[in-house]
């Protein structure tokens, strides 16, 4: 398990100018949903989500399909988006081909110096699912597969590799805060991420808990609602709270 290092102080810019009573109302929008100011970028965004991002039925598809690569920095081929889909700094979002985003997900690139979201081939993003930058990347390899309402998200970087599988209600947790002085509250300590990896074919069960800084191994599997605190070895299971070897899928052994 890394350590967790402070956050770079550019990852709260954003949060500061959000309240900075120095910057206009428009340009807190900018920064915190476009991602980029300017009124050609603002013009562009709020015409392609005003048209495509809320429509029902094959139009709303059609729509999307067309329009939503005109924002994103990569889109390949037979890209589906649902519905009711969020993008936050769609410029430092990429995607490859055969991919689908289920209704009403979020795709949050936000940040001021990250590289943002990379969605790889064949990936599946299961409804109401959340990807959300924190001035973090989130990597997702090939073919991964993301179930309803789970949420991956990233103060510096986390990475899922090819044909890894997250169910339902996962929570990926890639940062927090260094909590150590208790004179001050959380809220106010400085951000820390040493970031995730889940390597390529694991599984997390539902409403499994990834804390910051764990390697999860090659074709691991994390039992349903684990939450795991260490790093876990390639083809082990773990399970409970917080997580333990069950065994080895090759030894069949604890």
């Amino acid at each position: 398990m890394s350590s967790p290092r402070p956050n770079d102080p550019s990852e709260t810019a954003i949060q500061k100018q959000l309240f900075d009573p120095g910057t206009s109302r428009i340009n807190k929008y900018s920064d915190l949903v476009v991602g980029r100011r300017g009124l050609g970028a603002l013009i562009k965004y709020e015409a392609v989500m005003t048209l495509a991002a809320n429509r029902n039925g094959a139009l709303g598809l059609l729509l999307r399909s067309w329009l939503f690569p005109r924002l994103l920095g990569r889109c390949g081929r037979n890209v589906t988006f649902g519905s009711h889909v969020v993008l936050r700094h769609p410029h430092k979002i990429a995607i490859g081909d055969d991919v689908v985003i289920d209704d009403h997900c979020v795709l949050d690139a936000k940040g001021t110096t990250n590289a943002g979201i990379q969605i790889g081939n064949g990936v599946f993003i299961g409804r109401n699912t959340i990807l959300s930058c924190k001035n973090g990347d989130i990597v997702l390899g090939n073919r991964v597969n993301i179930g309803f309402n789970a949420e991956i998200f990233s103060a510096s970087r986390v990475v899922l590799g090819d044909d890894a599988l997250v169910a339902a209600y996962a929570y990926v947790i890639g940062g927090g805060h260094d909590f150590r002085d208790a004179s001050q509250p959380v809220l106010d300590a400085a951000r820390t991420s040493a970031g995730i990896t889940i390597g390529t074919g694991a599984w997390l069960g539902a409403g499994a808990k990834i804390l910051d800084g764990v390697t999860i191994g090659d074709h691991a599997i994390v039992g349903t609602g684990a939450v795991v605190t260490s790093d876990v070895a390639p083809k082990t299971i773990v399970a409970g709270v917080p997580a333990r070897v069950l065994r080895d899928r090759d030894t069949n052994t604890a």
